[in-house]
C-alpha cells in the first residue's frame, strides 16, 4: 500500500506542474495533502511481515527461519527447508486446532487446509489464538486472518462447511484429494490430516475418508474436565482405525447427543489445549521431517504429570469395511516392506565413517590401554623419595600376627569341659 501511494503522489505532482492553469492547482494540493495522510496512517499501523523466497540459515534479526534452519546445523534435522514442501489438513479450528494451526504457520509448513463450520464467540476467549474483534468471524476466516499476518509464507485453504454432512464430506474428501500444490505428489493431496474435533461423529468422518483414502492422520482430544488429553497416530491397515477400538460411550450403544445437557457445557482450560496441541505438532514435526521418535499413542493426565504411552493394532472385527481392506493390504505388503527397511538399515550402517569419537582435543587427553599394564612392577610406585621413611605399614602388605613360644593346643575335649562345669556348680 505505501509503494501505492507513493506512486500516486508522484503522479498528482507530474499533473500539477503539466496543467496550464494555475487556478486547477489548489485541487491538487488538497488531493495531495489527502494522500500524505493516508501514507503517514500506513506507516503508523502494524508492520506486516514481507513473504521469503528460501529459508535461510543466517543469524540476523530479520530472518524469520534462522531458529528453526539451526535444528539442520545441530543434527536433529537433515534438511528443514522439506517443510515447505508438505501440506496438512487440520479438521476442527477449535482450541487444539487452531493453536495447532499457528504452530505449524510459525515452522514454515507449506499448504494448511483449515476446516470448521463454526463462528468465533465470547466463550471463546478463555482458550489462546482468537481475538474479541474476530466474534462473529467464521473461525476458518478468523485464523486465516491471523496466520496469514504470522507468516505470509504459508498458503492457507479454509473450507467453512460440516463435514459429517454427505455434501461436506464430499467437499472434504475432494479438498484432500486436490494435488494442485505439490503434481507429482504419490496418494492424496496432503501429506497429514489432523483430527481436533471434539465429538464422536465428526472422529468418525475423518477416519472413514482417511481408510477409504489409505491417508495417514493423528488424531487429539481434550476430556470433558479439560485436565487430561492425548493424541493418537493412525496408519491405516497398520495401527487401529478410530472405529478399531470405540470410545466406552458408543460401545455400550448410548447416543453421545443424548448426554449433552440445557444449560451445562465442558471445562476448558487453555494450558491443557495449549499442551495436547503442542504434543500433536511435535508429532506431526517428527512424522513430515523423520527425526526422532513419532509416537503411536500419548496421553496426559495433568493432576499427575503422567504420559502414558502405548500401541493399537488394527482389530480384524472391526466394524468399518475400508478398515478390513487396509489390513489385506497391509499384510500383503508387509513382506516386502521388511526386506526394504531391513536393506535400508543395513546400507545406513556402511556408511557410517569410523572417526574419533571428539575430534577437537585441545587438551591433549588421551586413552591408554591398560591391558599393558601388567607387566609393570607395581611395587615401583611404593618407592619414596630419599629422606622419606614410613610412619605406618604398608597398607598392601598383611600384618603378621605375634607367635607365643608355647605351641597351641587343641580345646579341651568335652570330658574336661563337663568336669570343669561341674565343679562351677558344687
Amino acid at each position: 500500500m505505501e509503494v501505492e501511494l507513493k506512486e500516486m503522489l508522484h503522479d498528482l505532482e507530474s499533473l500539477k506542474q503539466s496543467l496550464p492553469d494555475p487556478s486547477h492547482r489548489a485541487s491538487i494540493d488538497k488531493l495531495r495533502l489527502r494522500v500524505e495522510q493516508l501514507t503517514s496512517l500506513e506507516k503508523s499501523g502494524p508492520a506486516r511481515r514481507l513473504k521469503v523466497k528460501d529459508m535461510s540459515a543466517e543469524v540476523v534479526d530479520s530472518n524469520p527461519y534462522s531458529r528453526l534452519m539451526a535444528l539442520q546445523r545441530m543434527g536433529i534435522v537433515e534438511n528443514y527447508e522439506r517443510i515447505r514442501e508438505f501440506s496438512v489438513a487440520i479438521v476442527g479450528i477449535g482450541g487444539v486446532g487452531s493453536v495447532a494451526a499457528e504452530m505449524l504457520t510459525r515452522c514454515g509448513i507449506g499448504r494448511l487446509l483449515l476446516y470448521d463450520y463454526d463462528k468465533v464467540e465470547l466463550a471463546n476467549m478463555n482458550r489462546l489464538f482468537f481475538r474479541p474483534e474476530q466474534v462473529n468471524m467464521t473461525k476458518t476466516d478468523a485464523a486465516v486472518q491471523t496466520l496469514s499476518d504470522i507468516n505470509p509464507d504459508v498458503i492457507l485453504e479454509s473450507y467453512t462447511m460440516n463435514i459429517t454432512t454427505v455434501q461436506g464430506f464430499e467437499t472434504f474428501v475432494s479438498s484432500l484429494k486436490n494435488k494442485s500444490f505439490r503434481p507429482n505428489k504419490e496418494g492424496s493431496g496432503v501429506d497429514l490430516v489432523l483430527s481436533c474435533v471434539d465429538n464422536y461423529e465428526a472422529r468418525m468422518a475423518v477416519n472413514q475418508a482417511c481408510n477409504e483414502m489409505n491417508q495417514t492422520w493423528m488424531e487429539s482430544g481434550v476430556s470433558e474436565d479439560a485436565v487430561s488429553g492425548h493424541i493418537q497416530l493412525l496408519i491405516p491397515g497398520e495401527t487401529a482405525c478410530f472405529a478399531c477400538a470405540p470410545p466406552l460411550v458408543v460401545a455400550s450403544g448410548i447416543d453421545e447427543r443424548t448426554l449433552k445437557r440445557e444449560g451445562v457445557c465442558a471445562a476448558s482450560l487453555p494450558t491443557t489445549m495449549g499442551v495436547v496441541a503442542g504434543l500433536l505438532v511435535q508429532n506431526t514435526l517428527k512424522f513430515l521431517l523423520n527425526f526422532g521418535q513419532v509416537s503411536p499413542y500419548l496421553g496426559y493426565n495433568s493432576l499427575k504429570d503422567y504420559f502414558p504411552t502405548m500401541e493399537m493394532k488394527p482389530n480384524p472385527q472391526c466394524s468399518n469395511v475400508a478398515c478390513l481392506e487396509r489390513q489385506k493390504d497391509y499384510i500383503v505388503a508387509k513382506p516386502a516392506r521388511d526386506v526394504a527397511l531391513k536393506a535400508k538399515v543395513e546400507a545406513e550402517a556402511l556408511l557410517v565413517p569410523e572417526c574419533p569419537l571428539h575430534a577437537d582435543n585441545e587438551w591433549s587427553i588421551s586413552v591408554v590401554d591398560d591391558s599393558g599394564l601388567d607387566g609393570m612392577d607395581a611395587a615401583s610406585s611404593d618407592t619414596l623419595p630419599e629422606g622419606l621413611v614410613r610412619e605406618l605399614p604398608s597398607a598392601d602388605k598383611a600384618q603378621e600376627l605375634p607367635t607365643s613360644e608355647a605351641p597351641l593346643t587343641s580345646n579341651d575335649d568335652l570330658e574336661d569341659l563337663r568336669r570343669q562345669l561341674e565343679a562351677l556348680n558344687s
